[in-house]
């Protein structure tokens, strides 16, 4: 069996306010995450809501890389989905829990696109 990728979902807790509040200070780490761990950077798309939180996602041609932040609660939710074999998400997301200076970082990887490597590659429409 094998992957086409790979996606890990993080939660950091513990993170200063001021950084899950800063949307220029996210947007560095996130684009600055996927380029650790060797990415290609394609796109960025950011928001700051009022009162609090910002959402942004970086493009990358391996996948992307996602965050919603909670600053009043010290939390970020964050997802790093790579393709291929040449980007670790696990690089990305460590880097994420030094720049974010979080207490905690909870995460779990999950595999996508399994095929059993013995069947042939079939169109959506015939399974």
């Amino acid at each position: 069996m094998s992957a086409l990728g790979r996606h890990v979902l993080a939660e950091f807790y513990g993170c200063p306010e001021e950084i899950l509040s800063d949307l220029g200070l996210i947007k560095q780490h996130m684009v600055q995450a996927a380029l650790e761990a060797g990415a290609e950077v394609r796109e960025t798309v950011f928001h700051q809501f009022s009162p609090q939180g910002i959402s942004g996602v970086v493009v990358i041609s391996e996948s992307h890389l996602a965050i919603h932040s909670w600053p009043e609660y010290g939390y970020a939710a964050v997802d790093v989905f790579t393709c291929g074999q040449t980007v670790d998400p696990w690089v990305s997301c460590n880097y994420l829990k030094e720049a974010f200076s979080a207490h905690n970082m909870s995460a779990r990887e999950i595999k996508r696109g399994i095929f059993d490597t013995h069947l042939e590659h079939k169109s959506a429409a015939n399974y």
